[in-house]
């Protein structure tokens, strides 16, 4: 199984309404691919409520096995999802990957 996990900022020029729209969406549209990608065991998004973090959201997910993360990536469902609801409002992500 490899881990997965992202931490992003969003874009300190979106209002708070805004924001809130995004993180929704974020969590919607990301959980939403479990069982659509293939290898995509789990996925989890946490959004930031205490103010001693320094990101806004984390994406959690397990995968099968590397290729299944390589497959995720490209995967065109993972693609529309970023493209719309992850990379316009972000200005900071980190990633790290591992095995368990």
């Amino acid at each position: 199984m490899v881990r997965h996990l992202i931490l992003w900022k969003l874009k300190e020029s979106l209002t708070v309404e805004e924001k809130n729209t995004v993180l929704n969406n974020m969590k919607e549209h990301l959980e939403g691919l479990v069982g659509v990608v293939p290898g995509l065991a789990s996925l989890k998004i946490v959004i930031n409520e205490m103010e001693s973090s320094n990101a806004d959201v984390m994406l959690d997910s397990v995968l099968e096995s590397e290729e299944a993360l390589k497959g995720y990536q490209g995967h065109p469902a993972h693609v529309e999802v970023a493209n719309t609801y992850v990379r316009p409002f972000t200005e900071v992500r980190m990633c790290i990957d591992y095995k368990e």
